[in-house]
C-alpha cells in the first residue's frame, strides 16, 4: 500500500465513509502478504517511497500474474522486470491494464499517472556504446522514467568513434546524472567519467565476443576506471541503475522521504 493509498484511507476514516474495522482489515496485509509462493512487501512504499518491484526471470506465469494482481490492488503503480514475450501475453490477457515494451523487457501497470515534470526539471541522460545495449539501456530508462524521472538518451556514442560522444557534450553536461551503458571492453564509462561533473552509473553489458567472458571484461573495466565519480552495477543490470539514479535525481529535487 503507497502513501497516496493510505492518506486517502486515513481521510475516509476521517470522514465516517470507512469504519475503523474496515481500515483495520486493509491495514492488516502490512507490512507483508502471504501468497503461498511470494511474500510481498506491502510496506515498501511507506518506508522507500517506491513499491516492490517484481523480478521475473524463473518465476512461473501463473505466479507472475498472481503477484502483480495482488500489488496492483494496493498500489497506484506497478512495474515487473525481466518479463518475455510469452510471459507478457498471459499477463496482458489476464490484466488488461498493463502495458509491456518487448526492448526493455518491462511490464507496468498504472492506476494513476505521474505529475508532469517541469520542463527544467533535473535528467538522467542514458548512453550506449552501441545498438546492441539497447534492451538493458531501456530496461534503465524506461525504469527512471515510470519512477517519474525525467530521462534523455544518446545511443550508439562508443568510443570507437568518439566523436559520436563528443556531438553530444551539451545533453552531457547539463546532466545531473549519466548511465553509461557499454560492452565488449566497456571503455565508455571511463571517457564519460572523465568528461563530466555528474555522477556516473556504469552498466557492462553481456555484449561481445569470447574474450568478454558474457561482460566480465566490461565490468572489470569499469570497476577499474581511472575516472572520478563513477559507480558500477552488475552485469546487464539496467534496472538497478536506472533506480539509482531516480534515488539522486529525487534527492535532488528534495522530493525524497524524510
Amino acid at each position: 500500500m503507497d502513501v497516496n493509498r493510505i492518506q486517502q484511507l486515513l481521510t475516509e476514516v476521517q470522514a465516517g465513509q470507512v469504519s475503523v474495522a474496515q481500515a483495520l482489515e486493509q491495514l492488516r496485509r502490512l507490512p507483508y502478504d502471504d501468497l503461498g509462493h511470494t511474500r510481498l512487501d506491502m510496506h515498501r512504499a511507506l518506508r522507500q517511497g517506491l513499491p516492490e518491484v517484481v523480478f521475473c526471470e524463473n518465476k512461473t506465469t501463473e505466479q507472475v500474474v498472481d503477484i502483480l494482481q495482488r500489488l496492483g490492488q494496493h498500489h497506484d503503480r506497478v512495474l515487473a522486470t525481466r518479463v518475455s514475450a510469452d510471459k507478457a501475453q498471459v499477463i496482458q490477457a489476464k490484466i488488461p491494464n498493463t502495458h509491456y515494451d518487448a526492448t526493455s523487457r518491462l511490464v507496468t501497470l498504472a492506476h494513476r499517472e505521474l505529475d508532469p515534470l517541469p520542463h527544467d526539471a533535473p535528467y538522467l541522460l542514458v548512453a550506449t556504446g552501441g545498438t546492441s545495449d539497447l534492451p538493458v539501456a531501456e530496461e534503465a530508462a524506461q525504469t527512471a522514467e515510470f519512477l517519474g524521472s525525467r530521462v534523455k538518451r544518446a545511443y550508439d556514442v562508443g568510443v570507437a568513434g568518439v566523436h559520436r560522444l563528443l556531438d553530444q557534450r551539451d545533453l552531457l553536461f547539463d546532466a545531473d546524472v549519466v548511465i553509461s551503458v557499454a560492452g565488449m571492453e566497456g571503455a565508455l564509462t571511463s571517457v564519460v567519467g572523465g568528461l563530466v561533473a555528474c555522477p556516473v552509473i556504469g552498466v557492462p553489458t553481456s555484449v561481445g565476443y569470447g574474450a568478454s567472458f558474457n561482460g566480465l571484461a566490461a565490468l572489470l573495466s569499469m570497476l577499474n576506471s581511472c575516472a572520478s565519480g563513477v559507480a558500477v552495477v552488475n552485469i546487464d543490470n539496467g534496472f538497478g541503475a536506472g533506480l539509482y539514479a531516480h534515488l539522486i535525481l529525487r534527492r535532488i529535487q528534495g522530493k525524497d522521504l524524510k
